[in-house]
């Protein structure tokens, strides 16, 4: 399956259901690997459990939304090995130090080089891809386009990429 989302504050089209989509995924079926690479990146809101509708993820802690950072943290803690590729800039800053404040298992690798026009986060059967920072800007008010493909060879051949340009073929 392959959707392809054009967002933006204009079209009214957002990336939220996706991306929940993806971090639910991830946390009811761990995988080996989960890899977020973004230029800029910001703890943004990515699970809405206000409602308690996914009560049975989260154990006993009271319905309340995620932000990226929290949802990585227990991804990570379900035994999968969360990749952060990204830049080191002051945008990124409060992100990553409440990344490395919540979890010592996410691994964060700082690339200057980093192209701005690259941003994934992939694991399991599943990848989106596009134009779209992980920020607030990137998810509900910039002109984006985002492709997510659920099966298919996408998501493993990019886990094998990453892994070989990020850690030398691991």
């Amino acid at each position: 399956m392959e959707r392809k989302i054009r967002t933006g504050e204009h079209t009214g089209v957002k990336v939220d259901s996706v991306l929940a989509a993806a971090m639910l995924a991830a946390l009811i079926a761990p995988d080996n690997h989960l890899w977020l690479v973004s230029p800029w990146i910001t703890d943004v809101q990515v699970l809405d459990n206000s409602d308690g509708a996914y009560d049975s993820l989260f154990g006993g802690t009271p319905p309340q939304s995620y932000r990226l950072s929290e949802t990585l943290n227990r991804i990570a803690a379900n035994g999968t090995r969360v990749h952060v590729v990204t830049r080191a800039v002051p945008h990124n800053d409060d992100f990553l130090r409440r990344l490395h404040r919540t979890s010592s298992d996410i691994e964060i690798h700082i690339d200057e080089d980093l192209n701005i026009h690259e941003k994934t986060l992939c694991a399991g059967e599943w990848i989106i891809d596009g134009s779209m920072n992980f920020t607030i800007r990137g998810m509900a008010k910039n002109d984006e386009s985002v492709t997510y493909k659920v099966g298919g060879v996408a998501a493993a051949q990019a886990r094998l990429d990453l892994s070989a340009r990020w850690e030398g073929g691991a």
